[in-house]
């Protein structure tokens, strides 16, 4: 049975080797957190962007009580005035406490809130180990890339801990009580003279010597607590100065805000309404990780939905089920998806409520998108930095006021990722048993066509069916090659159906139908292709 790790390896390996994803720059050896998309993770991103766009700015159904409401779209730049990012809170508070190693040779950065997980458990009583092992157990599930990075760092004196807790006689038996089934086989086998996985992570007080005094890694001296900003910085103009400094922004919700007075005044939008927006933003994570999930250059989806503040609370739960209904309608329909409401200790300072759209990647469970009622916070914000005007007259109720804002922001290569995680399909029954179940609306490749062999007159009677077909999906035509490879390399592209031309197609003017996920094969005539595929496809 293969693991939850393996099955990432597999999925890596066909993204590389089908042209789904490639490493950023890998000629020069790569450069982390930065992922280039090739020639199918393409089409599927695109895909993936024009069905959100379609669903929830072209064609939004409509509101609570069949209400009406107006979408309108914007495509901010990526550099903003500073003042922006000040407004927001991104420059103040927008940073992670750091602590790095000063041995010359090492030099290793560590967030410190994970380097706190050494220090806690160097004075931890051992009575109070096993409620932080059930603990740890419910955090493995969330981010089990960074747990199996950690229990190679952490020290080794924890091991006698917690073999005694778990009244192990090895280090082997101990971590096995613990169900960790996304521990790959290099970590099991490097666990000799390692910690339990416990150590993991903690929320808890800070011991009181803290920090550690040495590095977990070559044992050097460790720095003081420094704050590291996650925003990109670089200048803009001939000199190089803090005057010139601006900053790669860090989201995409931020230019629409600051827009919203053009936008009322331009498009004639009334409330309730959204502005909608898909762009790139840029966060320096110490730790990219989890392949193309968490990177330093991604895409976002975001709406800031404006309304009366006495509608939020029906306009938050109309959004949040919405967006959660759109992930199961494009193909996520597997217990790996669910929709979590936050915790009133989780919510941001200026949130009312949360969600998070979250999904079981073979990594963990993980957010593709949180939808949260933000009220007043940022215009106000812009209101207070800018000193401009950004009420809104309601001609309907006679009222001046601040809308409130619902927020549904999603990330765009992670639904990339969980569209590929959920499409990935393993039947060993195949000849090749590797294939992409996508819904045919994300499908890179709509449809393929193949003459049996490249001789006999077949291939003049494909290329025109190929010809045809291509005016409506995205189709390819390929005659090199055995049928069955033909065959397997759609499956990995994820490729509805297969035309293939053969003898028969001479006679009677029929052609063969292959379906991607059975495999199954039933003959139509021709001329008939477009028609099938727009019954099948949903065109």
């Amino acid at each position: 049975m293969p693991t939850q790790a393996d099955v990432m390896e597999k999925i890596v390996a066909l993204c590389r080797r089908r042209g789904f994803i490639f490493g950023s720059s890998e000629i020069y050896g790569g450069i982390g957190g930065f992922w280039d998309y090739g020639p199918l993770g393409t089409e599927l991103k695109r895909n993936i962007k024009d069905a959100w766009w379609n669903d929830c700015v072209r064609n939004p159904p409509p509101g609570p009580n069949g209400i009406e409401y107006q979408m309108v779209g914007v495509d901010c730049s990526i550099i903003m005035n500073p003042k922006v990012w000040e407004a927001s809170g991104h420059v103040g508070g927008f940073k992670d406490p750091m602590i790095s190693c000063r041995q010359e040779r090492c030099k290793k950065l560590f967030r410190a809130d994970k380097l706190f997980i050494i220090g806690f458990y160097d004075q931890a009583d051992i009575d109070d180990a096993e409620p932080v092992i059930e603990e740890a157990q419910g955090i493995a599930t969330r981010d089990r890339q960074e747990a199996n990075t950690l229990i190679q760092s952490l020290p080794h004196s924890h091991i006698p801990r917690f073999m005694k807790t778990l009244e192990a006689d090895t280090p082997e038996d101990a971590v096995s009580q613990v169900p960790f089934d996304s521990l790959s086989h290099s970590v099991r086998r490097q666990f000799r003279g390692n910690p339990c996985p416990a150590c993991w992570r903690l929320d808890r007080p800070l011991p009181p010597s803290w920090p550690p005094a040495r590095c977990p890694i070559c044992g050097g001296e460790l720095t003081e607590a420094r704050a590291f900003n996650l925003m990109f910085e670089t200048h803009a103009g001939a000199l190089q100065d803090s005057s010139s400094k601006v900053y790669l922004r860090p989201e995409t919700a931020q230019g629409i805000f600051v827009n919203f007075p053009n936008v009322v005044k331009t498009s004639r939008v009334r409330l309730p309404f959204g502005i909608a927006q898909i762009g790139k933003a840029f966060r320096n994570e110490i730790n990219p990780r989890n392949y193309t999930f968490r990177s330093r250059e991604f895409e976002q989806y975001e709406i800031e939905f404006f309304c009366h503040p006495s509608e939020a609370a029906m306009w938050y739960e109309y959004w949040r089920d919405l967006r959660h209904k759109w992930y199961v309608d494009l193909g996520l329909r597997s217990d790996k998806l669910r929709l979590r409401d936050h915790e009133a200790n989780e919510l941001a300072h200026y949130a009312e409520s949360c969600a998070d759209v979250e999904y079981d990647f073979p990594f963990g469970l993980s957010e593709l998108e949180g939808i949260a009622n933000r009220t007043d916070f940022d215009l106000k914000a812009h209101i207070e930095k800018s000193g401009k005007d950004l009420s809104y007259f309601d001609d309907q109720r006679k009222e001046r006021y601040v809308p409130y804002v619902i927020e549904p922001s999603g990330g765009v290569d992670r639904s990339v990722l969980a569209f590929i995680t959920e499409a990935y399909t393993m039947d060993e029954d195949r000849a090749s048993p590797e294939f992409m179940n996508f819904h045919p609306r994300l499908a890179p490749i709509k449809a393929a066509v193949f003459p049996l062999v490249a001789k006999d007159g077949l291939p003049e009677i494909a290329e025109p069916v190929y010809r045809e077909i291509k005016k409506h999906v995205p189709c390819q035509y390929e005659a090199k090659q055995s049928i069955g490879k033909r065959y397997a390399r759609m499956d990995e592209a994820g490729t509805p159906f297969c035309f293939t031309v053969d003898g028969q197609t001479k006679e009677d003017d029929t052609l063969t139908v292959r379906d991607r996920n059975d495999a199954s094969q039933i003959r139509i005539d021709k001329s008939r292709c477009v028609e099938y595929l727009r019954d099948r496809l949903g065109l």
